[in-house]
């Protein structure tokens, strides 16, 4: 049975607004949703400003947006457990095997990609709170050769390892799940090995956290 996702989108609060009080002040009320107005243009034009320096700096040929979304799969529902057996950057196999019984983050990225470049100090910072609890991370480079990815993980202080997975094998594999050229796209799998959460995006800290959190107290 395929999985059916509960997407728990982010909420985004509304601030109240007040309104004026009668026509002696509709000049002030112009004034100041002209403010406003001035205030949010700034404001988008700042962000685009930094997203187009993270593109440029992470020259982000054919890098797809993540929305920010989390999925969570219920336990009843979720799929069949994922099968893997592929190269890794240091030359070992990772295997399906290495992950049973554990619970495991994948997460899809590249050394050209500045959201994953963004993300990397949360992964490590979570690969090293949670191994001691049993969880196991692993990278999956879709598009570099080992030296390049090698070269990311030096200069990030990344110490898990990475499947090397130029060649699509594992994105293919788990294309249900991570949408092509999506990156980066963080998947948690549960003791089972099946995929209990996905992030499309850059994965905040206190999000994957709490996804993994959930995942080691479900029964093996």
């Amino acid at each position: 049975m395929s999985p059916s996702p509960r997407d728990t989108p982010k909420q985004t609060a509304r601030p109240g607004v007040r309104t004026g009080g009668p026509k002696t002040h509709r000049v002030l009320g112009a004034a100041v949703a002209a403010l406003v107005l001035g205030l949010s243009l700034s404001s988008c034009a700042a962000a685009n400003d930094s997203l187009a320096q993270q593109a440029e700096e992470g020259d982000n040929k054919n890098y797809v947006a993540g929305d920010g979304s989390v999925t969570e799969y219920s336990a009843a529902l979720r799929g069949a457990p994922i099968v893997l057996d592929v190269p890794m950057m240091d030359g070992t196999q990772l295997t399906s095997a290495d992950l049973r019984g554990k619970v495991a983050v994948l997460n899809f990225w590249y050394a050209a990609c500045a959201p994953c470049r963004l993300e990397a100090p949360t992964l490590e910072s979570l690969h090293q709170e949670f191994t001691s609890k049993g969880v196991v991370f692993n990278g999956v480079n879709i598009r570099d050769e080992a030296p390049t990815g090698e070269a990311f993980e030096r200069s990030f202080g990344i110490s898990y390892p990475s499947v090397l997975d130029k060649s699509g094998t594992v994105l293919l594999a788990l294309s249900q799940y991570v949408p092509p050229q999506a990156v980066p796209t963080t998947l948690v799998i549960d003791k089972q090995g099946r995929v209990a959460a996905r992030i499309l995006g850059v994965a905040e800290k206190s999000t994957l956290k709490a996804l993994l959190t959930d995942a080691i107290a479900e029964p093996a």
